[in-house]
């Protein structure tokens, strides 16, 4: 290797690669919310909701900086305020971009293990936010679901709780998820068919 190839290329921080003018990162190092960042300044790295989970991915920060991420390892799950890189101006953290999606909110918990038992069929992904349960916009699905009742809007939002990780209000008591709460009752065979069937018609 040549004394320029050297200049070039130079160890920043373990996992962290830094080239002239991009960077090479393999690891989070921290969230905003519980790392000291006080007087640094925040170089915003903006990704859509599907991109937190690509493991190499090259993007751009607010500021400019080229960033390459390479998560050769395992998923990344990048979350809003991660910490990817810091120095002693400046960190770079992850933000979630808003995208149209649509927002269910169910009257009650059989409705809403109806409605998750029929969108989790169609491989689709779900996110939970204010007992609301959020789906990236579709159309026909946006049109199936009001006309079969349910209390849907299409909304702008950040999608940044997959509802498989969400926590229940009193997960301390119980141990159990929202998520395992909902498939339990979705087991029940007391579950009412509240546009199970429907749903089902509607997608065939």
């Amino acid at each position: 290797m040549t004394l320029q190839m050297m200049e070039e290329f130079l160890i920043v921080l373990p996992g962290i690669y830094k080239l002239i003018d991009k960077m090479i990162i393999q690891r989070k190092i921290g969230h905003i919310d519980t790392h000291q960042v006080s007087y640094k300044a925040i170089d915003w790295l903006a990704l859509e909701w599907y991109e937190t989970s690509k493991r190499i991915l090259r993007k751009k920060t607010k500021a400019g900086k080229e960033v390459s991420l390479k998560f050769l390892d395992k998923n990344p799950a990048l979350t809003e305020g991660d910490i990817l890189y810091e120095d002693e101006q400046k960190v770079i953290a992850v933000t979630i971009l808003p995208c149209d999606v649509i927002a269910i909110k169910p009257t009650n918990m059989f409705e809403m293990a109806s409605v998750c038992y029929e969108i989790g069929n169609k491989h689709l992904p779900l996110f939970y936010e204010n007992n609301e349960l959020l789906v990236p916009f579709e159309l026909p699905l946006f049109r199936l679901l009001e006309g079969h009742g349910y209390d849907v809007r299409q909304d702008k939002r950040k999608l940044l709780q997959p509802l498989k990780t969400t926590v229940s209000p009193h997960a301390h008591l119980s141990g159990e998820t929202l998520f395992s709460k909902i498939m339990k009752l979705t087991a029940s065979p007391n579950l009412p068919p509240i546009g199970r069937d429907k749903l089902s018609e509607g997608g065939a």
